[in-house]
């Protein structure tokens, strides 16, 4: 899909303000990094689009960075500590790398609890440890009490490409006739997070899905080293990370609503909350995207890793020079699945 399509109409760079929007991870996103980012640090790494960059040279290594802002700071299945951990270690993966190392900078506001940054900086350290990661390096200011929200975390990660990949996955690389996969239910941390946010009475207890999956992409190269495509869907959720991968790589994409994994619990907190599951963030699912007839192999290779247990096959790529992304419905009708406009939760990660 060329950009044109996807804007409308441009940023006002010289009147205009950043919204809440603009750290949503869907199309008002996309538009700030090309029309404001990637003008400004275009280089080939960065103008790949994915969430890592593999860099040219003897040791090949992988980069990631990420910011986090989640509120709040604590929910069911996590923290913001170790989401700052998986979220870069499965960045990194995502890139086909080995994660190495994390350097972590620490924005705090003035009267933020020690405890509670205790409690947050030992969580980290138990990811890292869980993750075989190590944190070598740091920075941390304070803000003026008011001038900030009590904990924001940027983490970068370094790792080096796994040895059994001869190309590194990316968006680009998805050809029609590939097939999609999920490694399992979606929409789980998106809503933990709304309803710890709003403190919703839920008939039935979720957790945020927050991993770190390096082990489980690990398995899957391991039996299929020639992958096309990984990518985690966290801002924007599924739909938002194929859309991306569709235009990255010119395609489309048909997903079979019928084999889209979602837990039950998920489903109904949705239907009452009147959100699309397809637009959660997750922070322990990946996408990965394979040749059709590598695609029974990578699934058995997900089950049987604990984190891929419930993988599926969810779709398949298609041609398609405008980049639509479509649903099949179980009646056999076909819905466009757009990328994320607006932002119906912000701070989810």
């Amino acid at each position: 899909m060329s950009k044109s399509r996807l804007f409308t109409r441009k940023l006002d760079l010289r009147n205009g303000a950043v919204e809440l929007v603009h750290g949503a991870g869907g199309k008002a996103s996309a538009q700030l990094f090309e029309e404001l980012f990637r003008p400004a640090f275009s280089n080939p790494a960065l103008d790949a689009g994915d969430d890592a960059a593999q860099l040219a040279g003897g040791a090949r290594l992988v980069v990631a960075t990420d910011g986090h802002v989640v509120s709040p700071l604590f929910f069911p299945g996590g923290d913001i500590g170790c989401l700052a951990v998986h979220g870069t270690v499965n960045d990194v993966a995502m890139g086909g790398g080995v994660p190495n190392h994390l350097t972590a900078g620490f924005i705090l506001e003035e009267g933020f609890s020690l405890s509670d940054l205790k409690r947050i900086v030992d969580s980290m350290a138990e990811a890292a440890r869980m993750a075989g990661v190590t944190v070598v390096a740091g920075d941390t200011k304070v803000v003026e009490r008011g001038k900030g929200d009590g904990v924001f975390i940027t983490t970068t990660g370094i790792g080096t490409l796994h040895p059994d990949l001869a190309t590194p996955p990316a968006a680009h690389r998805a050809r029609p006739g590939d097939c999609i996969l999920v490694s399992g239910p979606i929409g789980e941390h998106g809503v933990t997070i709304l309803a710890a946010r709003e403190e919703l009475p839920l008939s039935a207890p979720i957790r945020s899905d927050t991993a770190a999956l390096h082990g489980l992409v690990a398995g899957l190269i391991a039996a299929v080293p020639g992958i096309r495509t990984l990518r985690d869907p966290t801002r924007g959720g599924l739909a938002t990370a194929i859309n991306e991968i569709c235009r990255s790589s010119g395609t489309g994409a048909l997903l079979k609503e019928a084999a889209m994994p979602i837990r039950r619990p998920v489903e109904a907190a949705c239907e009452i909350l009147g959100v699309d599951p397809l637009y959660l963030a997750n922070e322990g699912k990946l996408i990965a995207i394979t040749a059709a007839e590598d695609a029974a192999i990578a699934l058995a290779a997900m089950k049987r890793h604990p984190l891929g247990e419930e993988a599926a096959i969810i779709g398949e790529i298609v041609s398609d020079p405008d980049g639509f992304v479509q649903m099949e419905t179980p009646m056999g009708g076909r819905r466009m699945v757009d990328w994320l406009v607006g932002d119906p939760l912000p701070r989810i990660c």
